[in-house]
């Protein structure tokens, strides 16, 4: 019986380990742990009969991955949006407003959350704190009156932002209106016009525009303040191509919230005022140039731009903008991105005197400049014009006469406009900013312009025995007037002398004025 036995399994095992026929060959199905744990004591006997050291190796390597590895689990994934809206809104709650109006441009729930009447009505009390006041027997007190839960459910989500908002905005406006109200009576401009600007957080910006469409925004900009004007300068090491640019628009821009204790922020919400748009296409053949140096050459553009180019390679330097103080305000903060502020007509005032006698008792300031240093600064008072000079569509106001010496006015300085980037900078000889504020018989201003002039040598000579030297002139041009000035140079004091200023304005514009019919 032992030895039967013993034959059998022999044959048995060699069964095993012999090949199977070709017609019963398969795929080879995996040895898996659980599938050698299901197979039984017996089995796996055999196994390891049939290949011992092979399948010991198999059973261990799968034993032990599936005892030792241990289990990998998904992490949770954290976010703000996964977080409930009751913890979202007490996070909120320690933002300030312009962080707030911010973090309601994200998405609609948190435009929602950051609605939450109960964080503008912290904020708004703690701004514009309600009081009321306490009469005592000897002097009256006021006290803070805390807004209590019905000012914060019966009202709508966004009820107390808006009022913020529009509160915030009423107190600057009022602070300006303060700021603006006391008039120059040499200029007929407000007096504080720079502190009126810091109150708003009133800056500016260019965008420049390629053929493609794409805008290319320029906003760091360096201030230079005069009695009637502002120069603006912008500079960059990433200016855009001339040749691809289309247009240039200039804005004003306000932050909706003006904060004095800080320096508005870029990412808080503003709004912008579009001021003027240029034309940049063919800019060195449809522009004017207005002087240069080893450097930069200067073209201008009306009203009051000026655009430096580098010489060697086209290039734009800079760009600087003459803005006048005259409606400056009120173009740079009430149009929109899209549309400029439109002045409002004026009124025609009744003028009981006789229309041949023409324009009278006018006054004009003017101030020549080269943003770092003043030339000119001066007054002219009672200008007159008479019917008999108007010719060609302009009244002739004379300011500085040929023949009245006593009126001719130096220019104090090396004439020239200085500009600089990031890197270098320079001095245009030659070449100045011009402000012309022109007060009609009631103080009114009545044309005022910023631009930027260049002074060339005239071909004739000196018909003055009072100066014997080279004549320059100035010209200036727009559609409302023009300016014609002609100065000296007298070389033994080394300074020029203005001996003849006229000023020359529309008669459309006057009839539009006074709804006269010169």
């Amino acid at each position: 019986m032992a030895t039967g036995r013993g034959r059998a399994l022999r044959r048995y095992g060699r069964g095993l380990a012999a090949p199977p026929a070709a017609a019963e060959l398969g795929p080879p199905r995996p040895l898996t742990p659980a599938a050698v744990l299901a197979a039984g004591p017996r089995n796996r006997s055999r196994t390891f009969a049939a290949s011992p050291g092979e399948c010991s190796e198999t059973v261990n390597a799968g034993i032990k991955s599936l005892y030792l590895t241990p289990s990998m689990k998904p992490k949770p994934s954290l976010c703000l949006e996964s977080m409930p809206s009751e913890m979202l809104v007490n996070i909120l709650s320690y933002l300030d407003a312009v962080s707030l109006l911010c973090v309601g441009c994200v998405n609609k729930r948190f435009y929602h959350l950051a609605n939450d009447n109960g964080i503008w009505l912290k904020i708004y009390s703690s701004c514009f704190q309600p009081k009321r006041t306490i009469w005592t027997m000897k002097s009256k007190q006021k006290e803070a009156v805390s807004l209590g839960c019905t000012a914060l459910h019966d009202r709508k989500p966004g009820y107390w932002k808006k009022e913020y908002i529009f509160k915030q905005i009423a107190t600057v406006k009022s602070r300006v209106m303060r700021l603006v109200k006391p008039v120059d009576p040499y200029t007929g401009l407000p007096c504080k016009n720079k502190e009126a600007m810091k109150a708003t957080g009133l800056s500016w910006m260019i965008v420049l525009k390629d053929k493609s469409g794409k805008e290319h925004v320029v906003e760091k900009a360096d201030l230079s303040f005069k009695d009637t004007s502002v120069t603006v300068l912008w500079s960059s090491t990433n200016w855009p191509c001339l040749d691809i640019l289309s247009t240039l628009k200039l804005f004003g821009v306000v932050p909706l919230l003006p904060d004095q204790s800080r320096a508005p922020s870029k990412n808080g919400p503003r709004r912008r005022s579009l001021i003027a748009e240029y034309h940049l296409a063919n800019l060195t053949e449809s522009s004017a140039a207005v002087g240069a140096d080893k450097l930069v050459q200067l073209f201008s553009l009306n009203p009051g731009l000026l655009i430096g180019l580098w010489k060697e390679k086209n290039e734009i330097a800079f760009v600087m903008a003459s803005l006048h103080y005259h409606q400056l305000l009120e173009r740079s903060t009430l149009g929109s991105a899209t549309v400029q502020y439109v002045l409002p007509p004026n009124k025609p005032i009744f003028d009981d005197v006789d229309p041949e006698y023409g324009l009278h008792d006018y006054n004009l300031h003017l101030d020549m400049h080269g943003r770092s240093c003043t030339y000119l600064c001066g007054t002219f008072k009672s200008l007159f014009c008479r019917k008999g000079d108007i010719a060609n569509g302009y009244l002739r106001l004379s300011v500085v006469s040929l023949k009245d010496n006593t009126k001719h006015l130096p220019l104090i300085g090396t004439l020239g406009l200085s500009w600089e980037t990031g890197v270098f900078k320079g001095n245009v000889k030659d070449c100045y900013m011009m402000d012309v504020t022109l007060l009609d018989e009631t103080g009114k201003p009545f044309w005022c312009f910023s631009a930027p002039v260049y002074m060339e040598q005239s071909s004739k000579g000196s018909s003055l025995f009072d100066y014997m030297g080279h004549i320059y002139t100035i010209d200036y041009a727009d559609s409302e007037g023009k300016v014609s000035v002609e100065l000296v140079w007298l070389e033994e004091t080394k300074e020029y002398f203005i001996v003849n200023l006229v000023l020359y304005i529309s008669t459309k514009k006057v009839n539009n004025w006074y709804g006269t019919n010169y």
